[in-house]
């Protein structure tokens, strides 16, 4: 285990399930400190060392209470910043769970989208950004397979949201380049958690691979950009989708 002097510490947001929660496990196996952000209180039920002092209650889908958490983070951290994964994410869907194209998804909606899934990367990164430069550190934006296709089950608001975090990746990545922080992006395919869409079998069966993702394969992946192993990667997105995007 990584001695006190040295832990580092990563600031994960959407770590309640699926890939977050295979992430907090992973950097928390590998001696890192977690500060988990979710819009739930804790749950005592979670496992996660340093229980509730490590997580932040935070709404990514109100401009103010995002910017106005920045201070209590910072508190938290009180030192640098090793690793910020930007995970969360929405995809509201119509009353029957269908996708919302781009006729349905009222201006609401698409504002909500955007808070959550490319405004609140952006508010974080550059809100702790002494932190990250102190570490020389990583981030980590979480992007998606439907950020570059139309998906049969992500709408049009997720989509943009993350063609938009995508770009964004490219801009933080030079932006931050010349302090030593280094900024990627991942982009999941099919991944087996309890959000899955039904009919995501037949996508399952058109991919080389023939099967759906782990999330701990994600977060295998997530783990390399924060590590020395990707000391001289910046500004790009991997493909984690089995293949489905050749």
């Amino acid at each position: 285990m990584t001695s006190t002097t040295d832990r580092k510490t990563l600031l994960l947001t959407g770590a309640s399930r699926g890939i977050g929660h295979a992430t907090v496990k992973k950097f928390s196996a590998e001696g890192w400190r977690v500060l988990t952000c979710s819009r739930q209180a804790f749950d005592s039920n979670c496992p996660w060392p340093g229980g509730e002092e490590n997580h932040i209650q935070i709404d990514l889908s109100d401009p103010a209470d995002t910017i106005n958490t920045i201070e209590l983070i910072r508190e938290r951290l009180d030192g640098p910043l090793h690793g910020l994964v930007n995970n969360a994410g929405i995809s509201p869907k119509d009353e029957e769970g269908g996708r919302l194209n781009t006729f349905d998804t009222d201006l609401m909606t698409w504002g909500k989208v955007f808070h959550v899934n490319f405004f609140a990367p952006v508010v974080l990164a550059r809100g702790l950004r002494e932190e990250l430069i102190e570490a020389q550190g990583a981030v980590v934006n979480v992007t998606s397979i439907a950020g570059s296709r139309v998906h049969p089950f992500a709408g049009a608001a997720y989509s943009t949201s993350k063609a938009a975090l995508a770009a964004l990746t490219r801009e933080m990545a030079h932006d931050f380049g010349p302090y030593g922080v280094r900024v990627n992006a991942i982009a999941p395919g099919e991944v087996e958690t309890s959000i899955l869409s039904p009919g995501t079998d037949k996508i399952v069966e058109t991919l080389p691979m023939r099967r759906l993702g782990q999330p701990s394969e994600v977060a295998d992946v997530i783990y390399y950009l924060c590590t020395p192993g990707s000391t001289y990667v910046t500004g790009t997105e991997i493909e984690i989708n089995g293949g489905q995007h050749i």
